[in-house]
């Protein structure tokens, strides 16, 4: 299904010259049209993806993907297409064709695209891009493009909370950190991790271990579960995950650890989404990014005509990440590790807490 939705636009892309910048040929004119271009996690992953796809769908149709949940936000009215590339040399074709068919605008799902939205972009100054986790400059480097939005969170916020929410539940005083890609990114949910953590018990061990350096760091689970055990093996009792579909392998771990008197003698931390549901009793939390806020507000900004290129930044004060309680772990996280948790959140909106942004050093 994902190569038969590559191919299509690949031959839209092919074709789309003959008619230059046709405004969407087969729909209704009157609305905005809004193309997303998924990484090959595609928009099922249960993560990052996901939430990207439950942002457009909610502009779309006020509904979530199952198209029976409304949203807690109102439908937008738009045009909505997606393109789930086979491999990652599909995804520039899916881009142009969106912009050659005239889309209003264009999603771009992770920082690996802004290398390739860079240069299409360039070709469409007048169609809007945004990209998520990514800036895309100008050729001088520095300037972002105009007509492209980079969707950024602080990541290391929402960190210090699950780093807080580990310390405060751990029984060893060892917490473990398993990354995908070892990149400036991931490490900037590492470094805030570890001070949420130090806050609570300055003595606290942090073990760190990335899958790998590739792409490919990011969907190998098996791998995943073998630095959570390795790091299990060390005393590490809480491990927050940050490695896309290969954190699922720390969700394996701390399941065959077992449980001891009805409670999960290890627990891990989800991260990007809402995983507390995908091993219930294991999953302490999840960091969340509300990719899907983010999303959603950049096409409502398209769909009033106020699109605005350059930094979109959203942290705490704009619950562009935060932590989750609800049913599948309420009993799980102690009421004092909350209060903490919280009393940190509005000091580092009021500027009283200073988190390390990893990225910025």
């Amino acid at each position: 299904m994902k190569q038969t939705a590559a191919l299509t636009i690949i031959v839209l892309a092919l074709i789309a010259p003959a008619c230059r910048r046709a405004r969407y040929v087969e729909d209704d004119t009157s609305k905005v049209h809004v193309g997303i271009v998924f990484d090959i996690g595609g928009k099922d992953d249960r993560s990052f993806n996901a939430a990207a796809w439950r942002g457009v769908k909610c502009a779309e149709s006020g509904t979530l993907p199952d198209g029976k949940t409304s949203c807690d936000k109102p439908a937008l009215g738009i045009v909505l297409r997606d393109v789930e590339p086979g491999t990652p040399n599909s995804i520039e074709p899916a881009m142009r064709a969106f912009a050659e068919r005239g889309y209003d605008l264009v999603i771009g799902v992770g920082f690996a695209q802004a290398p390739i939205m860079q240069v299409v972009a360039r070709d469409y100054p007048d169609i809007h891009f945004a990209i998520i986790d990514g800036v895309v400059f100008a050729d001088d480097g520095k300037t972002p493009m105009p007509n492209v939005a980079g969707l950024l969170f602080k990541e290391h916020e929402g960190s210090y909370l699950v780093g807080m929410i580990a310390a405060k539940t751990s029984r060893t005083g060892t917490l473990g950190f398993v990354g995908g890609m070892d990149i400036p990114l991931i490490r900037r949910f590492e470094k805030g991790y570890e001070e949420g953590a130090k806050a609570v018990n300055p003595r606290i061990q942090v073990l760190q271990n990335y899958v790998g350096v590739t792409d490919a760091a990011w969907n190998n689970p098996g791998k995943g579960k073998e630095l959570s055990l390795a790091q299990m093996d060390r005393g590490a009792d809480v491990i927050f995950t940050a490695a896309g579909n290969s954190g699922l392998g720390a969700f394996d771990a701390v399941e065959q650890a077992g449980m001891q008197n009805g409670r999960a003698t290890h627990f891990v931390i989800g991260v990007d989404s809402n995983q507390n549901m995908v091993k219930p009793g294991f999953v302490l939390t999840s960091m969340v990014k509300r990719v899907d806020n983010a999303v959603y507000d950049i096409v409502k900004e398209v769909v009033e005509g106020r699109f605005k290129g350059g930094f979109h930044v959203y942290g705490l004060e704009s619950e562009g990440v935060g932590y989750v309680i609800d049913q599948y772990n309420r009993d799980l996280v102690s009421p004092d590790a909350i209060r903490e948790a919280e009393d940190a959140r509005k000091k580092i909106i009021s500027g009283q807490i200073k988190v390390t942004d990893a990225m910025a050093q």
